[in-house]
């Protein structure tokens, strides 16, 4: 009839119609979703890049050894995970909008509770070293691979960057740590605390006998051990800063790593895979804050505090922002944090995940926040991004095939035209 295939007479059952129905639902959902997470990562990029054409102070000679600002990102293996998760959330979600705004960057990265404490705490100390000593490496040690790296520059003219740099922290258990470091670095000592009598025995005995055979020593870690805290959360107030400190130490920019484990907690995962746009947008916002280096003071959350009313009590603490940073995070994770908290680890010196916060005023004031201004702000949501920078493989073959037919028309139609003009 007409020429028309036969069509089918009636439509297909129940069960295929909620088959087809809930798979086009749930691949539209993901594509959608995907889509307009490329157009958010985009749309910060593009906020930033102006960045990357910006040039080095100097002129000439000077410009060329000028170092750009270097920032320093923080990540960790998550609990009940490994740092491969932390990697991944990196590249996917921080890595485009850095590598837009042409920064340079270094990397801290933890494998163990820990690792992430004992790197900052350091820091802080090799600085604390070199301000005693006017700027100058300890001449008492062997330099670092860093050192000798700065030393060859400055033998070279190449002078340090001047002006603020920061840091990027990613998840709430690394920021645990980051906050740890700072307070051991700028309120420990500068040297290793004797170890205690039980861990200095301990030591002693399991140290092999000079006569004993190779074959029977026990085997090497296959890394090296981590460095105990030179002091405790309960020696913050009676340790003292250094005079030589700061006003303001190096913003820093807590993001948000959210990681759920648990076949139970699979709703929760489903509805978070399906809104990865807006996590996208979230975290743009703030590594943008970070690239444009505005930042502002944590503030104190003042808990409001009646002593006439009967529910008054003297022993409410001030809190701050630091505490409550990404504190949503500790929902998500495993169990086992919790539970294991008192159990001894001998590749873990100091538990610090499963307990609170503990800030000291003297470190809280000087620490900074980045955090995006409204003018930015109001300048990225006017960027558009084009539809061809987040459409996927398909959609943007499609186009090219269209243009090609389109060119070929055109191109036709154009040697037509000649022709009949040169009749």
């Amino acid at each position: 009839m007409l020429g028309l295939p036969n069509l089918p007479r009636k439509l297909p059952s129940r069960n295929w119609m909620i088959f087809w129905t809930l798979s086009a639902t749930i691949t539209g959902a993901i594509i959608y979703d995907r889509r307009e997470k490329q157009r958010n990562i985009a749309k910060w990029r593009h906020a930033v890049e102006h960045l990357a054409n910006e040039p080095l102070p100097g002129f000439g000679i000077a410009a060329s050894l000028a170092q750009p600002r270097k920032l320093t990102i923080y990540l960790s293996s998550p609990p009940g995970d490994g740092l491969r998760v932390a990697q991944d959330h990196y590249t996917e979600y921080v890595k485009p909008i850095l590598a837009a705004s042409g920064l340079d960057w270094e990397f801290v990265q933890g494998r163990r509770e820990g690792d992430v404490r004992a790197v900052v705490a350091e820091r802080v100390r090799k600085a604390r070293r070199e301000q005693e000593l006017g700027g100058e490496p300890d001449p008492d040690r062997e330099p670092t691979r860093d050192e000798l790296i700065e030393m060859h520059r400055k033998e070279r003219g190449i002078e340090p960057y001047s002006g603020v740099r920061g840091d990027v922290v990613i998840g709430r258990h690394t920021w645990k740590e980051y906050i740890r470091g700072l307070h051991e670095g700028w309120l420990g000592p500068l040297t290793a605390p004797p170890l205690p009598e039980k861990v200095a025995d301990d030591a002693e005995t399991s140290s092999p006998e000079e006569n004993k055979p190779a074959e029977e020593e026990a085997p090497k870690p296959k890394r090296p051990p981590q460095p105990r805290p030179y002091n405790t959360t309960n020696d913050y107030p009676v340790e003292s800063l250094p005079l030589l400190a700061p006003n303001e130490f190096a913003p820093a920019a807590p993001i948000r790593e959210p990681h759920l484990l648990g076949f139970l907690n699979t709703p929760t995962r489903l509805v978070r895979f399906f809104n990865r746009r807006a996590l996208a947008d979230e975290i743009g916002r703030e590594v943008a804050a970070v690239c444009l280096c505005t930042y502002r003071e944590f503030r104190d959350q003042q808990q409001s505090f009646d002593s006439t009313s009967p529910t008054g009590s003297d022993d409410e603490m001030p809190q701050y922002e630091q505490e409550k940073e990404l504190a949503w995070e500790e929902k998500d994770w495993v169990k086992t944090v919790w539970k294991d908290a008192d159990k001894k680890d001998d590749e873990i010196p100091e538990k610090i995940r499963p307990f609170p916060i503990v800030m000291d005023s003297r470190v809280a004031s000087r620490m900074r926040r980045f955090e995006l201004l409204p003018e930015d702000e109001a300048h990225a949501k006017q960027i558009v991004v084009p539809e061809e920078e987040v459409e996927g493989w398909t959609k943007g073959k499609l186009r090219q095939l269209y243009r090609w037919g389109v060119a070929k028309v055109t191109k036709e139609e154009k040697k037509t035209v000649l022709l009949e003009d040169y009749e």
